[in-house]
């Protein structure tokens, strides 16, 4: 590895562990509806005004041993492993060489990262995909599709990630009195369907549909869950769309709807 290399990889990994730092202020307010910026870190606790030397992604957690220095309230476990995911990434997403595209592919895989792992955690916790965070996903989409992508790509995929399960929910409420998919998850497949395209978005549709299906159903078999209790569906979205955007070797073994 060329000393410009190692330079990169560090900065790229000390810049991911910062926004880790960040996206657990983003993963505990933006459910609760609260400022990300105001009021500063403090421990939710006793409210303890959080100082920078306690704020070092990973290292403050150990040096805390895992507990607010003043009401020794447990911190969860959570933070330093969504800062130390974030450093990886940023690792692993590093390039290996300096320019304004590889800095843009950079700052959009990285973000798309950081936007996953957000909705992931927020998903489970909360059964919930803010508009906030599918807002600033639709803001890095679009302009990546103007630059990288074919204009149809984007533009039918987006339609058909949209209008596609909003047709199928609105029916089923219509039929059965009932909202199948929220409103986080149809606006997810959409902005998706701008980047995944049209084949891309109907393969992530219908895998991460019955991937949901088939835990759902082996949750109510061992009684993790009964039949009325709602699953979150967005892991299931993220989980495929991950493999499709990050690792696409692996995307073709499920690429179903693919013209021959």
């Amino acid at each position: 590895m060329l000393p410009h290399e190692i330079f990169l990889k560090i900065i790229c990994t000390l810049f991911g562990l910062l926004v880790g730092s960040f996206l657990n202020v983003v993963i505990y307010r933006v459910p609760r509806e609260e400022s990300i910026a105001f009021p500063g870190s403090h421990c939710p606790k006793c409210s303890h005004k959080i100082r920078w030397y306690e704020n070092i992604p990973v290292l403050s957690y150990v040096f805390l041993n895992g507990k607010c220095s003043q009401c020794k309230t447990e911190i969860p476990i959570q933070y330093p492993l969504v800062e130390l995911a974030m450093g990886i990434i940023g690792f692993l997403l590093a390039p290996k060489f300096f320019s304004l595209k590889q800095a843009m592919i950079f700052i959009f895989y990285f973000s798309v990262a950081s936007i996953f792992l957000s909705h992931l955690i927020i998903d489970i916790r909360h059964k919930l995909l803010p508009d906030k965070i599918n807002l600033y996903f639709l803001a890095i989409a679009v302009p990546y599709a103007f630059i990288f992508l074919p204009f149809t790509h984007a533009i039918v995929g987006g339609a058909i990630g949209f209008l596609g399960p909003y047709t199928v929910t609105w029916l089923f409420w219509k039929i059965r009195g009932q909202i199948g998919l929220g409103g986080g998850d149809i606006k997810l497949f959409g902005i998706l369907g701008i980047l995944l395209g049209p084949i891309g978005i109907l393969n992530n549709i219908f895998v991460s549909c019955t991937l949901g299906a088939v835990v759902g159903l082996l949750f109510i078999l061992f009684k993790r869950m009964d039949k009325n209790t709602a699953l979150p569906f967005g892991p299931f979205i993220i989980i495929v769309a991950t493999i499709q955007i990050f690792f696409p070797e692996i995307a073709e073994y499920f690429n179903f709807f693919a013209p021959n």
